[in-house]
């Protein structure tokens, strides 16, 4: 089960990664307005959220991406409370809540790579 996890782990942070670039402004507009360059600040949590989901699929960076991911979520819980303050075309208030918690169960779960 342990690779199991972890291979799902990193597939969705590839994916997630990867949608930064193919559906932009999705991830732009909940950028918080007082972070300068939103369009660079995508472009870099796209790429971190590749690099570090790679990462976990190798044994030598395994753990320094599980930490990358802990930090790169820490740094993205902002857009999430900006989200939730703001509201989501489509998707309901309670969700934008509950998803705040969510953060810490995935810190939790990079945190078993380390």
């Amino acid at each position: 089960m342990y690779l199991f996890f972890l291979y799902l782990m990193g597939g969705f942070y590839v994916f997630a990664g990867t949608m930064h670039f193919v559906k932009p402004r999705m991830f732009i507009k909940i950028i918080p307005p007082y972070l300068p360059n939103p369009k660079l600040l995508n472009a870099l949590a796209g790429m971190f959220e590749l690099v570090f989901g790679l990462g976990l699929l190798f044994e030598p960076t395994r753990a320094i991406s599980a930490i990358g991911i802990i930090l790169l979520l820490l740094a993205v819980f902002p857009a999430n409370i900006y989200m939730y303050q703001k509201g989501a075309k489509g998707i309901p208030k309670w969700a934008l809540f509950l998803r705040l918690p969510l953060q810490f169960a995935l810190i939790a779960w990079a945190y078993q790579y380390v």
